[in-house]
């Protein structure tokens, strides 16, 4: 699988900005994808060493439109801890 595929984009909220000042990312990643998948995707796509991964699937929110009612659709979201010292710049809109 490409790396490129397996990470969606970088989540961007506050929760996320006050966990990168303790050197920990999050990236909304494909939901197939395993750890070993998504360290080996940091790795190569930013040139980092990821020391851990902890990852959370969320399942989709009930939603109504007139009549009919559905699901939003769920996602994974990877959590990832660098060794000291790396940072990963990640720009708005990634």
């Amino acid at each position: 699988m490409q790396h490129e595929k397996i990470i969606k984009k970088a989540l961007i909220t506050e929760k996320a900005n006050r966990l990168r000042e303790m050197n920990v990312y999050q990236f909304e990643v494909l939901r197939t994808a395993n750890k070993k998948q998504i360290k080996q995707a940091i790795e190569n796509l930013f040139s980092v060493e990821v020391v851990n991964i902890k990852v959370s699937n969320y399942s989709g929110k009930p939603r109504r439109l007139g009549r009919s009612s559905g699901y939003t659709s769920g996602y994974k979201k990877a959590s990832v801890t660098l060794k000291e010292g790396q940072t990963i710049e990640i720009a708005e809109g990634v």
